[in-house]
């Protein structure tokens, strides 16, 4: 354990905060003062870069290589950086650490943005700086977990939302974008320390509670929740809050799936990190569908599949162990081992978008498909949209026939055709949405066909009856055939309703 817990109080918070706005220690200044390359080579844990380009540039140098390269700083360049924060008060407060004349960080304090401004994100220091593991009690800096789940939160606005394990707070910073009341949770009395620093560096005004997992909200509702659990899977142990909940296997992430749509007002949202146990002989559709509660609409879209081997050694690295130490060795033993004996064959890993249904709204949309090739965009714009698809599949499900349709022009169809006896055949008919997550489906001629017709202009059921006739095919089968075709095509944003698309 950590064990001294810091203490960032409103006046060190205030003065912290003069003192970055002056020397423009904010995320535009850093990028500003590295370049791009240097800049790229920080984010790749490569500081000689950033360390020469810090080398003339006064305040925001010392506290670039403070803060962000961990090296030690003169403590005469570090009273002048922080002016008006007394360098006593900011060790007292666990925020620096003096040894002589020296100075190094004692917390990692590091600029955020996203399009609309900057932040600073206050965590505890990473094992490469700490030279060492990291404490049970490490408080994770803003990680790629962290941003995957940034990206894959819809930002409309709403009036409540609950960020269900704030951990430093980042996801409320977010939410304060489109969020009028916030609540942070975290069972972690170290993590609330951190994340009310956040808050109160930011001047972001966030409801904090502690507790385990929804207890801390017992009886109360969000319109938005979003959570990035202790999703990491394998023996019921808790090495590292951060990462492990002490539950076995996958259940902290069915636990969190299980749960949450009891915590949304009607019609709110929920965004998830989650990971599911590849198990010999089982599909993981199957396994991640049964943790859902009725009348909730679901998408589970999974990013990657991990090698069980692989999944070890990398977070044993997370955490600062060497996979080759005897405390590596010994920790990927009985990690394999439990593995092994659970039959786990891959660790998949992706985002769930939850949506509790009002009563008698009508029977849920569950939807889970893989979502692994490139793909550089925000997801939660996409979430957003997938809910409004589904909702209009809902309401207008039995009315298809009726709708007349569109191909979206960011809609392309490409064909793969081998040559023959008789010149060239076409053996893939691929439609493939050129903008978002990039969809892409493997299309008949007939359903070719009657996409051609898709203009706005005519329903589907008369194309259908022109689709009929001019290839000598019978009306009831071909309707049979397009109706799933079309519904996923809706769903995907490949077709869409030309009136809805109009207004």
């Amino acid at each position: 354990m950590n064990g001294f817990l810091p203490e960032l109080t409103a006046d060190v918070c205030d003065r912290l905060r003069a003192a970055f706005e002056r020397a423009r220690y904010d995320a535009d200044g850093v990028v500003e003062l590295l370049g791009g390359q240097a800049h790229a080579a920080l984010g790749r844990g490569e500081p000689e870069l950033a360390d020469r380009a810090t080398r003339d540039a006064g305040h925001l140098g010392t506290l670039v290589r403070l803060f962000l390269l961990g090296g030690t700083e003169p403590d005469t360049a570090v009273r002048a950086a922080l002016d008006p924060l007394p360098l006593e008060q900011a060790v007292a407060a666990g925020l620096l650490r003096t040894d002589g004349g020296a100075v190094r960080a004692g917390l990692d304090v590091r600029p955020h943005g996203d399009e609309s401004g900057s932040w600073w994100v206050v965590s505890d220091l990473d094992s490469d700086h700490l030279g060492g593991p990291v404490p049970e009690d490490h408080v994770l800096g803003v990680g790629h977990a962290s941003l995957s789940l940034i990206r894959a939160t819809s930002r409309r606005p709403v009036g409540s939302l609950l960020d269900l394990g704030t951990g430093n707070g980042v996801q409320a910073l977010h939410a304060s974008r489109h969020a009028r009341h916030i609540t942070g949770t975290d069972v972690s009395e170290r993590a609330l320390r951190l994340a009310a620093a956040t808050f109160r560096l930011n001047k972001v005004d966030v409801e904090l509670r502690r507790g385990e997992w929804f207890a801390p909200v017992a009886r109360r509702r969000f319109d938005q929740i979003v959570c990035n659990p202790p999703f990491v899977v394998g023996p019921p142990r808790v090495d590292y809050v951060y990462r492990d909940s002490g539950l076995a296997g996958d259940d902290a992430s069915a636990l969190v799936v299980r749960q949450l749509p009891a915590f949304l007002t009607d019609g709110g949202v929920g965004h998830v990190l989650a990971s599911w146990l590849h198990v010999r002989g089982e599909d993981w559709t199957d396994r991640v569908t049964r943790w859902l509660p009725g009348g909730t609409d679901a998408w589970f879209v999974q990013r990657d599949i991990a090698d069980p081997g692989l999944y070890v050694g990398t977070w044993l690295r997370d955490a600062g162990i060497d996979p080759r130490s005897p405390e590596g060795r010994a920790q990927s033993a009985a990690w394999l081992d439990w593995f092994a004996g659970a039959r786990v064959e891959g660790i998949g890993f992706g985002f769930v978008t939850l949506r509790r249904l009002p009563e008698g709204a009508g029977a849920p949309t569950v939807v889970c498909e893989d979502l692994r090739q490139a793909y550089d965009d925000p997801l939660g714009g996409e979430a957003a949209a997938w809910l409004d698809r589904v909702a209009w599949l809902r309401e207008h499900g039995a009315d298809l026939l009726d709708t007349a349709f569109r191909v979206p022009d960011s809609v392309l169809l490409e064909r793969v055709d081998e040559p023959g006896d008789e010149g060239w055949a076409t053996t893939i008919r691929r439609l493939h949405r050129t903008e978002g997550p990039g969809w892409q489906h493997e299309v008949d001629e007939p359903v070719t066909a009657l996409l051609a017709g898709c203009r706005g202009l005519l329903p589907l059921s008369d194309l259908l009856d022109l689709l009929s006739v001019a290839h000598g095919q019978d009306r009831a089968e071909l309707e049979r055939a397009a109706l799933p075709v079309i519904r996923e095509l809706v769903r995907h944003g490949m077709l869409v309703p030309a009136r809805e698309e109009n207004r």
